[in-house]
């Protein structure tokens, strides 16, 4: 996920995407710990993407006020 597709998104879009987003990381680390995981380094990209979320939510709160 870029970081100017994220700038595009409204608050409220932003905040779906982090939540799917940790839902999609406790999936990944639930097939780590069973052993059940294809690609690992997907959780790091996972992590880097809610960062990502993170930051522009920040950001555009900060705007706000």
């Amino acid at each position: 996920m870029k970081a100017r597709e994220l700038r595009e998104r409204s608050i409220e879009e932003l905040r779906r995407s982090e939540a799917e987003l940790r839902e999609q990381l406790f999936k990944l680390r639930f097939q780590k710990a069973t052993g059940q995981i294809e690609n690992p380094v997907k959780i790091r990209l996972v992590r880097k993407d809610i960062a990502r979320v993170q930051t522009i939510l920040a950001q555009r709160l900060a705007e706000a006020e």
